[in-house]
């Protein structure tokens, strides 16, 4: 009977290594995603009337702070460039939203970017 080599354990070395990097993923979409509390919050102060979630204060405010995290998550991990894109279309869109309002309703506009903070 030939003598069995002993097995290697090359490819269960990648194992742990990859299921490390899933669970860095999913703390990774916990820490960025805003969670239902926060959300709550954010859009019973930035609503124009009850039940109002789609105002484009709410989106922007909404927007702004996804921003804010991200912008945050960036700043430790420089070499996320998925992540980076992500953060590039949040900010065209809170853009387009707010210029639609600057055109719609500059009051309103103006308010909003007052409230939040932005540099526009």
């Amino acid at each position: 009977m030939p003598s069995e080599r002993p097995r290697t354990e090359s490819a269960r070395v990648n194992r742990p290594r990859r299921a490390a990097q899933r669970e860095n993923r999913r703390e990774l979409r916990v820490a960025t995603g805003t969670d239902a509390e926060t959300k709550k919050k954010i859009i019973a102060e930035y609503a124009t009337k009850d039940g109002d979630t789609g105002s484009p204060e709410v989106q922007v405010a909404l927007l702004s702070h996804r921003i804010a995290h991200l912008t945050e998550h960036l700043k430790e991990h420089k070499h996320d460039h998925h992540s980076r894109r992500g953060l590039l279309l949040l900010v065209g869109q809170r853009r387009r939203l707010l210029n639609y309002m600057q055109k719609e309703d500059i009051n309103r506009y103006r308010s909003i970017v007052e409230r939040l903070g932005l540099r526009r």
